[in-house]
């Protein structure tokens, strides 16, 4: 069944509502205020959109001028409720910023779960990449910058018994 125009830009506009985790709003508080909402607390809750690709272009054009206001872009383009202007976020502790930023990227499809992550470290590219990295001493981003023939070729190498240094010749 194929989808429609409005089916697939409806995920842009559903909101989603995240309890924020006592520890959160008050990290290193000790005592029962600081236990699990379920003992007598009414969660405390804020309500979230997904990124869409105007935001992220938008968010990466101010990264390119200014790294720091990535985080505080995100939030203001995502926080729907309680709406904060770019000083309140600023202002906010820099953990509960990332545990926002980590829920809006799960809620956009963007946050990498553990078996994909582990997926993708098992991956044959990726232990070829670790592999050349290790036996050659080259750093993951000289490798990443190889083309595949390029990989294949030195994996080649390795496996005929060629140590590093001799690859030169």
């Amino acid at each position: 069944m194929r989808l429609t125009a409005e089916e697939l830009l409806a995920g842009g506009s559903l909101t989603y509502t995240v309890a924020i985790p006592d520890e959160q709003l008050r990290p290193g508080a000790n005592g029962p205020a600081n236990g699990p909402a379920g003992e007598g607390q009414e969660a405390r809750t804020v309500v979230l959109r997904p990124l869409t690709v105007t935001d992220i272009q938008v968010i990466v054009k101010a990264a390119r001028e200014d790294d720091l206001l990535t985080s505080s872009l995100i939030l203001q383009r995502t926080l729907v409720e309680p709406r904060l202007a770019a000083a309140q976020i600023m202002a906010l502790p820099a953990g509960l910023v990332k545990f926002l930023v980590d829920e809006v990227n799960r809620i956009s499809g963007l946050a990498t779960t553990g078996d994909a992550l582990a997926e993708a470290v098992q991956a044959p590219l990726s232990r070829a990449c670790f592999v050349l990295a290790r036996e050659f001493g080259w750093t993951p981003q000289a490798v990443s910058e190889m083309t595949v023939g390029q990989i294949l070729l030195y994996l080649e190498l390795l496996n005929c018994g060629a140590t590093p240094g001799e690859e030169a010749k």
